[in-house]
């Protein structure tokens, strides 16, 4: 039965600083030994959420359960278990060795302390014999982000948070970083959360991904939130242009709101003929078939179901269809490929 309790359970979590809520999660589960990818701009809270996985901060209302019991921030229980590693890395002014061993000290776990920290090294490609003895200050960017990252795998941790842990680092750090966070999850079944904008690892790695947007989540993945401003057409119906001279309608929302989400379920495309694209404003309560002219940016696949995440520019809006191989191959979709996206008014929501 234990098998089947999530890592983590977050219960009605809503957090603020000040007056600005920046996370509102009702219910969400991260499964025991999962790759979990977040996307999400820049502000969207991903970082906040990590840092409550991490019982670095408490929420302002909510509850969070680890391993099925409810845990508290700097739990003494959870100290090493759960590691958190920002895109920042924060040496101890001291050794490499001493910051990688800094971890076991607390524990006060000193057996073969040199063999362990080979290992560690090693797993992050950096050799003890030109890394160990040198000083925080004598290392680059990357090489910083490393050690940082060996300090915490040193300690075989349960749960591996990453936020966006090769944003600011060089090729070969970053390739490093992504081999070493997998190896923890394949070796002593780590709980990954991976916050980052490189789409094409978090899609080839990650067994689920939640896209966050103004504190709220999708557990379905990216999702295509259009900000605002929008112009009122009529009544009851708003426009959004694209900045290339082509506009969607959508129906006005209930209350003030500043964003829109059409989810990529709701999204189909047109390859062989041009269809009339959307300019006439609708009336009445019918809602309108939108369609827009774009051009295929990127194809990335998704780990879990093989399915391909289309990413579609249309002037200054991205938009992201999830497509089968089948239909990826019979529309001969490529990089550059002109093709058309088709959605209802009555499929786009607000938020």
């Amino acid at each position: 039965m234990t098998q089947n309790v999530p890592a983590y359970h977050l219960k009605k979590i809503q957090h603020y600083y000040g007056r600005s809520k920046v996370l509102d999660i009702k219910d969400l589960k991260i499964p025991k030994g999962s790759i979990t990818g977040l996307v999400g701009p820049n502000g969207s809270g991903k970082s906040t959420l990590l840092k409550l996985l991490g019982f670095a901060l408490e929420p302002t209302q909510g509850e969070i359960f680890y391993n099925g019991k409810k845990e508290y921030c700097f739990s003494p229980s959870i100290r090493s278990r759960v590691t958190l590693l920002t895109q920042t890395p924060y040496l101890l002014k001291r050794s490499v060795f001493e910051n990688i061993i800094y971890g076991l000290k607390i524990r006060n776990d000193k057996k073969e302390l040199k063999n362990r920290v080979k290992k560690a090294l090693l797993g992050v490609g950096l050799e003890y014999d030109d890394f160990a003895h040198r000083k925080w200050h004598e290392l680059s960017g990357g090489e910083a982000q490393r050690v940082a990252m060996a300090a915490r795998l040193i300690l075989k941790p349960e749960v591996l948070l990453l936020d966006e842990p090769i944003a600011s680092v060089d090729t070969k750090s970053a390739r490093q970083i992504r081999k070493a966070s997998i190896n923890a999850q394949k070796r002593w079944g780590t709980t990954l959360v991976i916050a980052s904008h490189d789409l094409q690892w978090l899609y080839s790695v990650s067994d689920t991904q939640l896209s966050i947007f103004n504190g709220q989540i999708f557990t379905s993945g990216i999702e295509n939130v259009i900000p605002g401003p929008f112009e009122k057409a009529s009544e009851k119906i708003w426009k959004k242009g694209t900045g290339n001279g082509q506009s969607f309608f959508l129906k006005a929302p209930e209350k003030k709101s500043d964003n829109a989400v059409i989810k990529k379920k709701h999204i189909s495309i047109c390859v062989e003929k041009k269809p009339e694209l959307s300019t006439k404003i609708p009336t009445g309560n019918s809602p309108t078939e939108n369609i827009l002219s774009g051009h295929v940016v990127s194809m990335l696949l998704e780990k879990k179901s093989s399915h391909i995440m289309t990413i579609v520019s249309v002037g200054d809006l991205s938009f992201t269809v999830r497509l089968v191989p089948d239909q990826v191959s019979s529309f001969g979709l490529h990089p550059g490929k002109e093709i058309y996206l088709m959605f209802s008014s009555d499929h786009i929501n607000w938020i």
